[in-house]
């Protein structure tokens, strides 16, 4: 072996590391912002805390915040704010892109959720928006309450037995159901199952799993993506992420193949309309389906089950406000079997007050999302380069204790006192993000959300038998983790239908 060779490029390599380090710290478009010094060095300091530690960065971000105020630089190439009144010019100003370096820790490369390129997303986007209009939504509204019923008959059938039921684990199946029937026309029947099953929560834990470790080492998403039985015997947790895929790939395959042979007449779907015959022939393959599918199915699902299963924790636990609520929705609801409108419920003020605590509370998505501005960018005494990085936390904004004094505190009366002040507190809640990229399945989520918290308060009574350190967020995984588990648990008795 040559030992010179060896020392020469050991030396370069060395010499690299040093050169990139003072230019990062002195020379480098962003070496005049705050923060730590190791962190504008190298992605080692990130990668301690979200991979080492296990999706600890969150915390360590809002120490550096403690610490060098509302801006700071976070990484060598990215900047993070921490103002709720800076949001909307990170994500609603034009021309903002993704950043391809967060993007790559999605298991789903050509999703729209994983699309930087404007034109591109926006076509991908166009296709399946016209399904998640409020519209849409309103006209297949008997959808969710079917699904609501059957949350209804697995209550009762609790009560009877005197079981224990997982309010989280109900409310995915009621998501999952609900979103497989809207996209592919027919429910996968999680309501029915008797653990309930459900492969797309499990595929929402894998994939936020394996994120951080994706995002340093890129080559894991392309073996992944090429090679999955090998990631699923490396990584055994990140099963349910490959069982998903299997399921909505075959159900991609179906719906390619059968295309033709649909009926005119009949409801389409959001598998109908990436599968047109219409469509660029390179976006109506199996790979691009299923991975715009797989978005579909598993934000539709851990999302909105997640702000459903939060709510129902506070609320069951403070009796007050429970029976203030429960009042309210008799008023539209004299018989607890009634099915009322979704309009009737919308103007329910109370009700609206504690959906909105609720989705303020259950801290459904905790990954920052960074956006990139064409343009600089202006923040207060410094003037942010184009094409840097730029992100907030939901999580910050959401528990920010300027807009929410007490933000640990579940306060629904929050809202209605700004409401009656004239203040709009709804510009700070945004559990759907903003913008051209802002989620698309919000009105059929408000749409859960109205029907079945109406519907479970009027008919039950339940038991919250499950401690706080269950559902308070320690772990950045894209979703908030606790702790001690890979979901957030809420387990309860049924002790009365009313």
């Amino acid at each position: 072996m040559n030992l010179p060779l060896i020392w020469i490029g050991l030396f370069t390599a060395v010499s690299y590391l040093i050169v990139r380090s003072i230019y990062r710290l002195y020379f480098h478009p962003l070496s005049k912002f705050p923060g730590p010094k190791l962190a504008a060095v190298t992605h080692l300091y990130e990668f301690y805390y979200d991979v080492v530690k296990g999706g600890k960065f969150i915390w360590e971000m809002q120490r550096m915040h403690d610490q060098y105020g509302p801006i700071v630089r976070i990484n060598p190439r990215e900047l993070h704010i921490k103002d709720p009144y800076y949001f909307d010019p990170i994500y609603t100003s034009k021309g903002q892109a993704k950043d391809p370096y967060i993007v790559r820790t999605f298991a789903t490369p050509l999703s729209t959720a994983a699309t930087v390129e404007h034109d591109r997303h926006r076509y991908r986007r166009d296709l399946v928006n016209p399904f998640f209009s409020k519209r849409s939504v309103l006209g297949v509204d008997y959808i969710v309450q079917d699904k609501v019923d059957k949350v209804c008959q697995r209550l009762t059938r609790a009560l009877k037995e005197g079981t224990l039921i997982s309010l989280d684990d109900l409310f995915a199946a009621l998501t999952a159901d609900v979103i497989s029937h809207y996209a592919y026309g027919e429910s996968l029947g999680f309501l029915d199952t008797e653990n309930l099953k459900n492969e797309f929560r499990e595929a929402v834990a894998s994939a936020g799993l394996l994120c951080h470790f994706a995002r340093f080492f890129f080559v894991v998403s392309m073996v992944a993506e090429t090679m999955p039985g090998l990631v699923e015997w490396m990584q055994p947790s990140s099963k349910g992420l490959w069982d998903a895929k299997r399921m909505i790939e075959q159900m991609a395959r179906s719906s390619l193949e059968k295309e033709h042979e649909k009926d005119a007449n009949s409801r389409k779907t959001i598998f109908d309309a990436l599968c047109a015959e219409s469509v660029r022939p390179e976006e109506r393959t199996v790979a691009r389906v299923r991975d715009e599918a797989m978005v579909v199915f598993g934000a539709g699902t851990e999302t909105t089950a997640r702000v459903l299963a939060t709510g129902s924790y506070y609320l069951y636990r403070d009796k007050p406000r429970l029976e203030k609520l429960r009042a309210e929705i008799e008023t539209v609801m004299p018989d607890s079997t009634d099915h009322v409108s979704l309009a009737q419920l919308e103007s329910l003020p109370y009700l609206t007050a504690v959906i909105n605590e609720s989705l303020r509370m259950s801290h459904s998505v905790t990954m920052r999302l960074p956006r990139i501005s064409p343009t600089p960018l202006a923040y207060k005494d410094y003037i942010i380069p184009p094409g840097t990085p730029v992100s907030q936390s939901l999580y910050f904004m959401h528990m920010d204790p300027t807009v929410f004094p007490n933000p640990d505190s579940f306060n629904p009366e929050r809202w209605l006192e700004a409401s009656s002040k004239g203040e709009r507190l709804t510009k700070f809640l945004v559990p759907f993000a903003k913008g051209s990229r802002i989620c698309l399945g919000m009105n059929l989520a408000y749409s859960e959300l109205y029907q079945m918290f109406a519907t479970l308060v009027r008919r039950f009574d339940l038991e919250i038998r499950t401690p706080p350190e269950s559902v308070r967020i320690m772990r950045d995984f894209i979703i908030g983790l606790p702790d001690d588990a890979d979901y957030l648990k809420v387990h309860s008795l049924v002790t009365n239908a009313l």
